[in-house]
């Protein structure tokens, strides 16, 4: 079955100057919205916010998510990196060690990847079989509903690059003091089953697209046009929900962004 990866137009790409002027919009408009759903402009409380992001290593998930909280008040989001398990958190069912982070009633929690990992990082290892993965989907597909049911906004990224442009963020981290220490001997591994991961890639979209939890596949090619699309999306996603549930949405303040 052909993916939606396949469709992603890595040729999108914005300047740095038309790329600053929207996130800049983007981000004011962000603090508006957290501030209305968090209940502190004089509203009552809207529904949790869940924003979670994947990709490939090197793909710009930290740029993207660092854009997307740069304006918000810390205290108003948390940001939460996922890696392997802990020994305590592999004695338990995969979904559980992100129960705690899951964002209450005016809450907000971003994800550094997250309970896909499960049906990408540990089903190409082989930690997972493929039917072990099909059946830990629709506990996925199922898991985001009840929370979607109880209140939840649920936004999914997926920041898509090409081999050769990951092959030359890894060179360009490996140059770079500052930076070598975001590329690892994993990284490298993966790479090297891209592969696999994009056939799983294509089995985690087609089983967990569905409306309640829509899949977002943003062109990362150009981290630009990227930051600018993580941005714009999740405002779209953001206040169609809260429209859907009734909730009523500020309009921008002076105008200056039109979403």
């Amino acid at each position: 079955m052909a993916s939606r990866i396949d469709a992603v137009d890595l040729t999108r790409s914005l300047s740095h100057e038309e790329s600053e002027r929207r996130v800049g919009l983007a981000q004011r408009r962000l603090t508006q919205l957290r501030l209305t759903t968090a209940g502190l402009l004089e509203n009552p409380r809207g529904p949790g916010l869940l924003v979670l992001f994947e990709g490939f290593d090197a793909a710009g998930k930290g740029g993207a998510i660092r854009r997307l909280t740069q304006s918000l008040d810390p205290r108003h989001v948390l940001v939460r990196p996922i890696g392997v398990p802990t020994p305590e958190e592999a004695r338990h069912h995969f979904l559980w060690r992100f129960q705690p982070s899951i964002p209450g009633e005016g809450q907000m929690t971003v994800f550094d990847r997250s309970w896909y990992g499960r049906l990408l990082v540990e089903r190409v290892d082989g930690d997972v079989s493929h039917k072990s993965a099909r059946l830990s989907a629709t506990e996925i597909v199922e898991f985001e509903r009840s929370l979607v049911n109880d209140g939840v906004t649920i936004v999914k990224f997926w920041l898509h690059i090409s081999e050769k442009e990951q092959l030359a963020r890894f060179e360009s981290r490996a140059k770079d003091p500052l930076k070598q220490w975001k590329l690892t001997a994993d990284d490298w591994h993966n790479r090297e089953r891209r592969p696999a991961y994009l056939e799983a890639l294509g089995d985690v979209i087609n089983w967990t697209d569905h409306p309640h939890a829509h899949w977002d596949l943003i062109a990362a090619e150009n981290k630009h046009y990227a930051r600018v699309a993580v941005l714009e999306t999740l405002i779209e996603r953001w206040t169609h929900d809260l429209t859907q549930r009734g909730i009523p949405v500020p309009a921008p303040h002076g105008g200056d962004y039109l979403r």
